[in-house]
């Protein structure tokens, strides 16, 4: 076997930062913190898919960020909010397009789960963003490495689940909120109404965003970095003695600015705080309904959840001149039953089913139109020792997937490279995990797993100019399936004035998929890339340290470290690997003794180092450091919460002059954005 756990990480040098983080552990007091005055909320977090449960019992690496933490960072989506986390970063076009990056792995490597569904927003495109925006959301969970077991394809990095919002308090509430963003002068607010009975609920929510071009660290504008959007969130449910259901609808219409190499020579000047869509742009329509009903039944729980999603991408080459138009349509659905085998054992068996079809409109065809089919069955079971201090966790699965590509104009037309085709693909999965916890102080966490990818409709059938990164790419159709295993190994201290975590992982990957260029072919001057496949390994780490002095009551030393390397079999740097990341602040909290006043302040240092292993396609990427700040207040009424909440966030207070390595606009010579200020209110009614 050529699963070679931390053959490579002896010879790397970010091993001494992840081991100084440890010496400052071992030199701090010894009383017991608790994790709920952190920015991750692990206490609360849902292990959704496994069981229900604390972070804590589980030895899949799960973390949980809840609403209010992300709405103090002001991101400008929930992609940028995730990116704030240890190990998470953002594949970035300006400000808008984005999408999270867990541990190197990115787009068809990370599933998204929304309402308990996976979300598609043909995310295999590097100019196709996550397109979701935090409005309306409870809270994310983020699983790293693969849980392909329960969710079946696309886990293969780690899953991102996120949760909508529902009514808590009985009554009815309103609240508003509204971000003002000075860098791109623009605008983030919602408005949303609940109401809660003893049995059922529902809520509304409606909310808009608007941003002109950003600017970056010189105060040069990036043309048509633009971007706007229009949200629709509503829910209803009940909750009878033995079924509880809830239904909630999304509607999305967001338009993204292209931005292009050279674009100021064909698109019209304007002013600079225009926001008009008048030049190219992305045009994204999203429908999503589902229902999830919990069943209890005499010994046991069963769970349904089935919806619909639909979502069409067009791309408006400017003055309304459509060119590329898809609509993705899935149907999905899933079941799981749950058991107390004893109080020592659980058990729980998943079924999952999809049905997705692609359909071209549009003149510009870059993926045929196809359906694919996908069905899931496995098994996990839970073991608790009698002492509590030990807990086995261990499943197997088995999935099935089926690509239809049919006959699309002129992509793969007789006489073409590639032609329609039928793809099925049948793979096992497994976990097997361990948590060891000697006293209520201290966890050591160990899990193994395996997750698959079958290659999408780009890999397999693309045969075309991508205009938005400007090389014609040639997908295989006699591509393998891609699978992984990952070892993970997790260190963690739970103190009264310290809380520590350490992670270490290996990722082997077997036909590993990657886009490289060709040594000679051209297309009208445009380099020609074909998708590969060869084996690989990502290996790093992260750290995370809380530390909070007696002294100085309220105040937090926070302090994470990232480290992520990438290499095919061949020796060659994988695409798209975050640098070496370090974040350190300091948090000041205070709570007044009646406890309608709460303040809080926080400076934050961002060190990225120099990303001097790129890919074959990419260029080395300069260190960078970022200075952010954030503060604010809430206040309430004696006997209410969080009656009106107010922040003061500063990102790039210096105005850093950086590329990020993985901004795709750095192949532009365009920079990140500079100094940006945000101002947050939100108010409860």
């Amino acid at each position: 076997m050529r699963y070679l756990f931390f053959k490579d990480m002896k010879k790397v040098n970010w091993i001494l930062l992840l081991l100084w983080h440890v010496g400052i552990s071992l030199n701090a007091q010894t009383d017991s913190l608790s994790k709920k005055d952190t920015v991750i909320t692990f206490e609360n977090t849902v292990v959704t898919g496994f069981q229900q449960g604390k972070a804590n019992q589980t030895s899949i690496n799960i973390e949980g960020y809840a609403l209010n933490s992300i709405n103090e960072r002001a991101p400008f989506n929930l992609s940028d909010a995730l990116a704030k986390l240890p190990g998470v970063s953002q594949i970035t076009t300006g400000n808008a397009i984005s999408k999270p990056v867990i541990r190197g792995l990115y787009g068809n490597r990370v599933l998204v789960l929304l309402s308990g569904l996976r979300f598609d927003n043909q995310q295999w495109q590097d100019e196709h963003g996550l397109g979701l925006s935090q409005i309306g959301i409870d809270r994310v969970e983020l699983v790293k490495g693969p849980a392909s077991l329960l969710y079946g394809s696309d886990a293969i990095g780690g899953v991102i689940n996120i949760i909508e919002e529902k009514p808590v308090l009985k009554g009815r509430k309103t609240d508003f909120g509204t971000q003002l963003f000075s860098n791109t002068l623009g605008m983030l607010s919602d408005i949303g109404m609940s109401n809660k009975t003893d049995k059922n609920w529902w809520r509304i929510r409606i909310g808009f965003e608007n941003h002109a071009d950003y600017s970056d660290g010189k105060n040069n504008r990036v043309l048509n970095s633009r971007n706007r959007g229009y949200y629709l969130k509503a829910g209803f449910g009940f909750d009878k003695k033995k079924w509880r259901q809830e239904n909630s609808y999304n509607f999305s219409y967001n338009q993204y600015g292209f931005i292009l190499e050279d674009l100021a020579s064909s698109f019209d000047g304007d002013a600079r705080w225009v926001r008009s869509m008048n030049g190219p742009h992305h045009n994204v329509i999203l429908n999503l309904f589902n229902s999830q009903n919990t069943i209890q039944l005499k010994t046991s729980t069963l769970k349904l959840n089935a919806g619909i999603q639909s979502n069409l991408r067009m791309e408006d080459e400017g003055g309304g001149q459509i060119s590329l138009n898809m609509h993705l349509l899935s149907l999905l659905q899933n079941a799981r039953w749950e058991k107390n085998l004893s109080p020592k054992f659980h058990l729980v068996f998943n079924q999952q089913f999809s049905f997705t079809n692609n359909t071209n409109y549009g003149g510009r065809i870059i993926i045929p139109d196809a359906s694919l089919f996908e069905s899931n069955v496995a098994g996990y079971l839970k073991y608790l020792s009698p002492s509590r201090k030990l807990i086995l966790e261990g499943g197997l699965g088995i999935n099935h997937k089926n690509i239809h590509t049919f006959l699309t104009k002129t992509l793969n037309a007789p006489g073409e490279v590639i032609q329609p085709f039928v793809k099925n693909t049948v793979t096992t999965n497994g976990m097997l995990g361990l948590v060891y916890q000697p006293n209520k102080l201290m966890s050591i966490k160990q899990n193994n797993a395996t997750g698959f990818r079958a290659p999408n409709l780009a890999e397999l059938s693309s045969n075309g100019l991508h205009e938005g990164v400007y090389r014609y790419e040639i997908g295989d159709p006699h591509m393998k399936v891609e699978q992984n295993i990952n070892s993970d190994l997790t260190f963690e201290l739970d103190k009264k004035v310290l809380f520590f975590s350490v992670s270490l992982y290996h990722n082997y990957f077997v036909n590993y998929i990657y886009l490289a260029p060709t040594a000679h072919d051209s297309f009208f001057h445009f380099p020609v890339y074909r998708y590969k496949q060869r084996d690989a390994r990502i290996t790093g780490g992260e750290s995370y340290l809380i530390y909070k002095p007696r002294l100085i009551k309220g105040l937090q030393i926070k302090e994470s470290v990232t480290v992520t390397k990438g290499k095919l079999g061949s020796g060659e740097n994988l695409p798209f690997i975050p640098a070496y990341k370090g974040t350190t602040s300091v948090r000041w909290e205070k709570t007044s003794q009646d406890k309608s006043r709460t303040y809080f302040a926080e400076p934050e240092f961002v060190y990225v180092l120099k990303q001097n292993s790129p890919a074959q396609f990419e260029t080395s990427t300069p260190a960078y450091y970022l200075l952010n700040f954030s503060a604010g207040l809430s206040l309430s009424k004696p006997g209410e919460k969080n009656r009106v909440r107010i922040s003061l966030n500063v990102n790039n207070l210096s105005n850093t002059v950086y590329f990020d390595h993985l901004s795709r606009l750095k192949n532009f010579g365009l920079y990140n954005q500079g100094r940006n200020i945000v101002l947050s209110i939100r108010k409860q009614f």
